[in-house]
């Protein structure tokens, strides 16, 4: 039986996470990253703490760095001028690209969302200086074909990158599949690829703890976030193909570079530091391109 896909749904109450994940990517170099949550804590102060002994919030930090330069490990070794970003939350990673490469870049998330950054965009570009390539901030929800596919048409002829990352992890599997169905139909007539951060492991029984404020936890429960991870990355790997995606790169962060690496290790033991390892891999970030005959 085929399963039915509302594109209406409501997700805006994930909104809250973009606020949280932007608060920790404050105590990192990512860029315009301290200067956002600066903008959204007003008139509240944002004073960075890099006094936190707090293991599992630098754990946290560090993962949302990584992620967040795994995107933009992968598409640095293709020459694609447009990029499309989905969900894009609060990360101005089109705002870099623009101020610093000839890009089109459009930003897209749900229209709360877009209307919530759109200032915090203008005051941040009076520091950036002026951009060498083109930003766009336009609603969209990723599950409409039809809208997804007006907003591609505004790019100029040639390929498209796709990125995006904390998407996957609000979708149920026909939610992901229709994702896919309408990705798949720009590729096929632009071509180009999709970067996604969104390869995430279930962690039941992996022994991870995870300690989230009252909200978050709430709205994490309340979107199954841990269901609608994937079993493994070969099923992932499997799903994608399904969908007539193939693997092209994975990204190869190097860990013990990003600015928050040395406050997780100064914040653990030798037995914290071999209880993470013990855990294992469960996130990957890849770069996907359309399976021959897709």
């Amino acid at each position: 039986m085929e399963q039915t896909v509302d594109i209406n749904r409501n997700f805006d109450a994930i909104s809250p996470t973009a606020k949280w994940i932007l608060l920790m990517k404050g105590h990192t170099d990512i860029p315009f990253a301290r200067q956002a949550a600066e903008l959204i804590q007003y008139p509240e102060k944002f004073i960075p703490d890099f006094q936190k002994k707090d293991l599992g919030f630098w754990a946290r930090t560090l993962h949302f760095e990584a992620r967040y330069w795994s995107i933009n490990q992968l598409l640095k070794d293709i020459s694609v001028q447009n990029i499309l970003e989905l969900s894009a939350g609060f990360s101005f990673r089109g705002l870099d690209f623009a101020t610093k490469e000839n890009v089109y870049y459009i930003d897209t998330d749900l229209p709360d969302m877009i209307e919530q950054k759109q200032p915090m965009v203008l005051e941040l570009m009076k520091s950036a200086g002026s951009l060498k390539g083109k930003l766009e901030l336009l609603p969209l929800n990723a599950l409409d074909g039809a809208k997804f596919n007006e907003i591609a048409n505004r790019f100029p002829p040639g390929e498209v990158a796709i990125v995006n990352e904390g998407l996957l992890v609000y979708l149920d599997q026909a939610e992901k599949e229709r994702l896919c169905e309408v990705i798949r139909d720009v590729l096929r007539k632009r071509g180009g690829y999709w970067i996604t951060g969104d390869i995430y492991l279930k962690v039941n029984n992996r022994n991870v703890e995870l300690t989230l404020d009252e909200k978050t936890k709430k709205i994490f429960e309340e979107q199954q976030v841990e269901a609608k991870r994937f079993e493994s990355f070969g099923a992932a790997e499997a799903f994608f193909k399904k969908m007539g995606f193939v693997i092209d790169k994975e990204a190869e962060p190097d860990y013990t570079a990003f600015s928050s690496f040395p406050f997780l290790i100064s914040n653990s033991s030798e037995a914290d530091l071999l209880k993470m390892l013990d855990v294992g891999k469960i996130h990957a970030t890849w770069r996907l391109k359309l399976a021959e005959g897709s």
